[in-house]
């Protein structure tokens, strides 16, 4: 069953944001595809600024590929003084995507 994975990280910056993407990347830069994820399952990925941090929103095949992720994803995250970034995880009833 495929879930979200809701990130609402308090003090997290673009400048934070934009070095996970490019450590999750192997350091290719910027994620554009779905490809660019260390691990099969992502369906999407949105990230956006908050008033007072940072927000991500996935949508993953399975809540295994989502803690697959999360095994890649924590470590880099403390690495980058971004703690306690622990998800809302729901299941999804419906997914559209282009």
């Amino acid at each position: 069953m495929a879930i979200a994975a809701v990130f609402e990280i308090p003090g997290m910056t673009q400048d934070q944001y934009e070095q996970s993407a490019d450590k999750v990347t192997g350091g290719r830069g910027p994620v554009t595809s779905s490809a660019d994820w260390p691990v099969p399952g992502l369906i999407s990925h949105t990230a956006a600024p908050t008033p007072g941090g940072w927000l991500v929103v996935d949508v993953w095949e399975s809540e295994e590929a989502f803690r697959r992720f999360g095994e890649i994803i924590v470590p880099i995250l403390n690495e980058l003084g971004v703690p306690n970034a622990h998800p809302k995880i729901y299941p999804v009833h419906t997914v559209v995507t282009r």
